[in-house]
């Protein structure tokens, strides 16, 4: 697979070209560049590891939009197995953003929420770019309603800018549907693990997003705001967005330190998008750890901390206490 580089791993990019000249000089003239190609080959791998252990805010951003990163489907394929698709939402129709259904991990049975992006206008244009309807936020409810009856263990896998604020989106109440997710699945009797694997944003990310564990990849975000949108509120122009993405705190390692997310899960070096296999042997690892750690759990301790979990969030000091 070709990957599409960004602008930051240019440099990468014009040493990988300079080896390929190293390498078509060598076997078009019988010249010994061994040395040579070594000393490329590792400077390479210095560049790559330089580049991305001292990545910004707005580079994580990038990486998490990236085309040809594993998108949840992709995840599913290789994470799970007997996955079954389940649609609608009894109510209007099916949500084609958001894939959801019962699997299999490890010796687990599984009911898997998802939201799914495109990667061509065709495919985006049938997931709405990874936007949902209120169906969608339904049709996840459904679900996670069948799972407390059979008491399945519930995974979602979130990948989206936010919901969809279109009319219809609106007409179809999308702020009453996420805020109905958010209180059944605060007292939804099943382990829960909420994973951001691209895109973590606004609402449409925390409508499937209450869990006992949330974990989140290297270089996902997870954010109330998208950066560009937040320029365009600050300082009135969307060139700021770097500036934005920094402020917002909404990298992997903020998060973990914030408290918001509970585990950073660890993806192949230049991003997922680089080994879709090895993300998602990572994904699947931490995903059949922490289902095994809550589900050894007693309901009523799952909701406990379920509930202590959230409303620690948004608890801050200032002044003087902050730096005690």
């Amino acid at each position: 697979m070709d990957v599409q580089p960004l602008d930051f791993e240019k440099p990468i990019l014009e040493l990988q070209r300079r080896l390929q000249d190293l390498k078509n000089h060598s076997d078009e003239h019988e010249i010994d560049f061994e040395t040579e190609v070594e000393s490329m080959e590792t400077k390479i791998r210095e560049t790559r590891r330089d580049i991305y252990d001292h990545l910004s805010a707005w580079q994580r951003v990038q990486i998490a939009r990236h085309v040809q990163r594993p998108f949840a489907l992709d995840y599913i394929g290789r994470c799970f197995t007997e996955w079954v698709e389940l649609h609608g939402d009894r109510v209007f129709g099916d949500d084609k953003a958001m894939p959801c259904g019962l699997a299999t991990i490890g010796s687990r049975r599984c009911v898997v929420i998802s939201q799914q992006k495109g990667r061509d206008t065709k495919e985006n244009v049938l997931r709405n770019f990874g936007c949902a309807y209120p169906e969608g936020y339904r049709k996840a409810l459904r679900l996670m309603r069948l799972a407390e009856k059979f008491t399945l263990p519930v995974v979602c896998l979130i990948d989206t800018p936010g919901a969809y604020p279109g009319i219809g989106s609106e007409e179809r109440h999308i702020a009453e549907a996420i805020a109905v997710n958010l209180r059944e699945m605060m007292n939804l009797r099943v382990p829960i693990i909420a994973v951001v694997i691209g895109e973590g944003g606004s609402g449409g990310a925390l409508g499937i997003g209450v869990a006992d564990r949330v974990l989140i990849l290297e270089n996902a975000y997870y954010s109330v705001i998208s950066p560009e949108a937040c320029s365009a509120i600050l300082w009135k122009d969307r060139r700021h967005a770097p500036e934005a993405a920094e402020a917002l705190k909404l990298t992997a390692d903020d998060l973990m330190r914030l408290g918001v997310v509970d585990e950073v899960v660890s993806e192949p070096e230049g991003g997922a998008h680089r080994d879709h296999d090895l993300a998602a042997a990572h994904l699947g690892s931490a995903l059949r750890r922490n289902l095994e750690r809550i589900s050894a759990l007693t309901m009523e301790e799952l909701l406990k901390r379920r509930y202590e979990k959230f409303r620690k969030l948004g608890n801050f000091a200032e002044g003087a206490e902050a730096s005690m």
